[in-house]
């Protein structure tokens, strides 16, 4: 592919995409509501914000592929929620549809299936169990890419992405961490794999305390370099469980599954501060 849209270009996860990604994909353009304060001169940008159709469409104009990290990156009030991350993934979709777009890897997360406890493991079909509205949001574009895919041809694969980061750095990220390298094979995957029409995978490396079943990512040609277990001597040896609420550490999701908690914790999966 040529001409790759990287959308939420400011944010987090693209601080590695933006170095990543061009020797993969030269013609790599950025997109976001705002500049990167670091852009770099031979970078491509187009500002453009997702609520307003008209700009995304005219972002993804020439696009082979789109990896859309755009939207709203943690818990927020429904209000910014339905704004940024329904509303703007309907008008991404819909541009890519109108464009042409061959393939859209959508950076969906791990929050969609948050409410599942920590001492199960689950595959990518598993009924979701959003832990906030950031969670219901993701759930929705996973179900709009499966009908752009479905219904008009686009190839899509939704990524649910756990923490992207040079090393985990608490005990849950040792079951959800993805080093940044991990990462842009599952982009590569979702980008050029023959035949895709629509994939569920998980954005995790190697981490042998996992909660997800990634054996999909694997027969798609996943090989994951990035190993939790080696920094989970040091990791563990810091971690503070002091102050934590019950749900915070009984379920996948964390403190997005604990913020603004108020049903009864199931004794049989409780877990307490240590």
């Amino acid at each position: 592919m040529k001409r790759i849209l990287l959308t939420g270009a400011a944010g987090g996860v693209a601080t590695w995409l933006r170095r990543l990604l061009p020797p993969v994909y030269p013609g790599l353009v950025l997109s976001d509501v705002k500049t990167p304060v670091d852009l770099k001169g031979d970078e491509t940008f187009i500002a453009a914000d997702l609520a307003k159709a008209e700009q995304i469409e005219a972002a993804c104009a020439g696009v082979d592929g789109i990896v859309h990290l755009g939207g709203y990156s943690t818990e927020a009030p429904w209000e910014t929620i339905l704004e940024a991350n329904i509303i703007g993934c309907y008008n991404l979709f819909e541009a890519a549809r109108k464009c042409g777009v061959k393939r859209v890897v959508f950076a969906t997360s791990n929050h969609a299936v948050g409410f599942y406890p920590r001492t199960t493991t689950i595959g990518p079909d598993v009924i979701p169990r959003p832990d906030s509205r950031y969670g219901v949001s993701k759930v929705f574009g996973e179900g709009l890419g499966a009908l752009y895919a479905y219904k008009h041809g686009i190839g899509v694969t939704s990524l649910r992405i756990g923490n992207v980061a040079d090393r985990p750095i608490d005990e849950r990220r040792l079951a959800i961490w993805l080093k940044p390298e991990d990462l842009v094979q599952l982009i590569q995957i979702g980008l050029e794999r023959p035949g895709l029409v629509y994939e569920v995978l998980y954005g995790v490396s190697d981490n042998a305390r996992s909660w997800y079943d990634n054996s999909r990512a694997i027969e798609l040609g996943y090989r994951p370099t990035g190993r939790a277990e080696d920094f989970a001597a040091e990791v563990l040896a810091n971690e503070a469980r002091d102050g934590k609420h019950p749900a915070d550490l009984t379920y996948q999701g964390g403190s997005y599954a604990a913020d603004e908690f108020t049903n009864e914790m199931p004794k049989s999966q409780q877990r307490s501060p240590k």
